[in-house]
C-alpha cells in the first residue's frame, strides 16, 4: 500500500466516530416489478466522520498535527474502528481459537488473518491487513505455534508447515487502513479548553 504511515489515529478523536460498512449494489427495477440485484464490490468498505466530537484543545492540536503530517488525502494511516476491532465480538476475550485462517497441506506455512463474518447460513471472509502485532495469538491443531507476523499485510508465517488437514487459527487486534477524504479539517472552539470536530471525514483503503 503506497503512501502508509504506520500510525494511530489519536484516541480522543476516534471516540465520536460514526460509520461503518458500505457496499455498492446495482438494483434495476423491471416493467414485471421484479427487481435484479448486482454487487459491483465484491467486499465491503468502511467510511467514518469522527467531527461531532468535543475534546480539549490539546487533544485538538493534536489532531490537527496528525492531519497536517499526514498532508490532508495524501497519506493513509491506522484506524482503530470503535465497534470491530478484534478477531471476537466486543465483550469476549481474544483467543487463538478465534479465526480459522487455513488448513494444513504439508508445505504451506504463511496464512492471511481474516475474519468471517456470519449470519443467517451465509457468510463473507474479510482479509485483516493491519494486525496489533503484540496481540497475535495462532494455533495449529488447537495448539500453540511459533510465528512471524507482518504489520503491513497481516501474513502469519509458521515456524513449521502444518500437517495436511490440521486447521490453523488465531485471535488478533486490528486496525484498519484508512485515510482523510477531506483536505479541510474543520474545528470550532467552543470552550476555554473545549475544541469541537466539525468534520473529518474517513475512509477506508482498500488493496
Amino acid at each position: 500500500m503506497s503512501s502508509f504511515h504506520d500510525v494511530r489515529l489519536p484516541l480522543s478523536p476516534a471516540l465520536g466516530a460514526s460509520g461503518g460498512s458500505e457496499r455498492l449494489t446495482d438494483i434495476v427495477r423491471l416493467t414485471s416489478g421484479v427487481e435484479s440485484r448486482n454487487a459491483r464490490w465484491a467486499g465491503s468498505r468502511r467510511r467514518w466522520e469522527i467531527g461531532g466530537a468535543v475534546i480539549e484543545a490539546d487533544a485538538a492540536h493534536d489532531l490537527l498535527a496528525f492531519f497536517e503530517a499526514r498532508r490532508g488525502r495524501m497519506h493513509g494511516f491506522r484506524f482503530r474502528d470503535p465497534l470491530d476491532w478484534k478477531s471476537c465480538a466486543p465483550s469476549e476475550s481474544v483467543s487463538r481459537v478465534d479465526q480459522v485462517i487455513g488448513v494444513g497441506d504439508g508445505t504451506t506455512t504463511a496464512f492471511q488473518l481474516v475474519k468471517r463474518y456470519e449470519s443467517g447460513g451465509a457468510s463473507v471472509t474479510r482479509a485483516i491487513m493491519k494486525p496489533v502485532v503484540e496481540s497475535v495469538a495462532v494455533a495449529v491443531g488447537g495448539a500453540a505455534a511459533g510465528f512471524a507476523v507482518d504489520a503491513a499485510t497481516g501474513v502469519v508465517t509458521l515456524e513449521d508447515a502444518p500437517v495436511v488437514g490440521a486447521q490453523v487459527t488465531a485471535g488478533f487486534v486490528f486496525d484498519v487502513p484508512v485515510r482523510f477524504d477531506a483536505d479541510r479539517l474543520e474545528l470550532s472552539l467552543v470552550g476555554r479548553d473545549a475544541v469541537r470536530v466539525m468534520r473529518a471525514p474517513l475512509v477506508e483503503l482498500l488493496g
